[in-house]
């Protein structure tokens, strides 16, 4: 694994990693013998997420964690100092989307409040929380670190009533660009990343469109991410009710406003 995905042998802290993309990214980290602290609020998923990881040559650990809350986070993190002795990387895969298809101007402020505290605020509190210990081994001369947020094509083109999830996944690529220059004289990069379309369970059905896996499959090949430009021609979307066209196990950086 290479940029910043390259955690061989450190600790990674995945938020919302019990499931989705998330998971994909604790597995795929805890298989080239990354130690992976999941957390998330749900205890019974997150033994499950440590339980498929098993047999990896990476330690596996979980922490009850409410990423709203920055109280929850700071404890989270203390726990996962106690268990591992460092953070080396942070993906924030916590979230939701959805909230109902009724337009912009038939929102209310509570719907709005609530979407941009459960996008923004957890990544905020997780990424402080992080890049803070990050920046102080820094300061005593071990400058590395990973700060990476789950994207969407939602972010860059927008989607028609789900403008607030859209508007919170714009924020979080502005907050990476910006973190991406203020911490990279501490080596710490931040990123986001926007999944494709791959193989999986969840888009097996999809996969049975012999229409789609001869017009579509060969413009985003597998093991690399879907970009907008692959999707410009295509007329219909076919895409899962719960997954969208989002998937997990691979990933490419969005964007290339950190070097790494």
């Amino acid at each position: 694994m290479s940029g910043i995905f390259d955690l061989t042998g450190r600790v990674a802290v995945i938020t919302g990693g019990n499931g989705g993309i998330g998971l994909g990214i604790a597995q795929a980290l805890n298989a080239a013998g990354c130690n992976v602290s999941i957390w998330g609020r749900n205890a019974e998923k997150n033994a499950n997420a440590a339980a498929s990881m098993k047999a990896g040559p990476g330690k596996v650990a979980t922490q009850f964690c409410d990423v709203s809350d920055s109280g929850s986070v700071k404890t989270a993190m203390k726990a996962t100092l106690d268990t591992f002795g460092r953070v080396d990387g942070c993906f924030a895969n916590a979230g939701i989307g959805g909230g109902g298809r009724r337009a912009f101007i038939d929102r209310t402020e509570e719907e709005w409040r609530k979407m941009f505290a459960t996008n923004l605020d957890g990544v905020f509190h997780v990424f402080q929380a992080a890049a803070r210990h990050m920046t102080d081994r820094a300061e005593a001369g071990d400058k590395f670190g990973r700060l990476v947020a789950t994207s969407s094509l939602a972010s860059l083109f927008g989607t028609a009533r789900n403008e607030h999830y859209a508007g919170t996944k714009a924020a979080l690529n502005a907050l990476c660009r910006a973190l991406g220059v203020e911490l990279a004289r501490h080596g710490v990069t931040a990123n986001a990343i926007l999944p494709g379309w791959i193989k999986s369970d969840m888009t097996a059905g999809i996969m049975a469109n012999d229409k789609f896996v001869a017009n579509v499959m060969p413009r985003i090949p597998l093991r690399r991410f879907g970009e907008p430009s692959d999707f410009g021609g295509i007329a219909v979307y076919i895409m899962s009710k719960a997954s969208s066209y989002h998937t997990a196990d691979c990933f490419v950086i969005d964007g290339g406003y950190t070097a790494f």
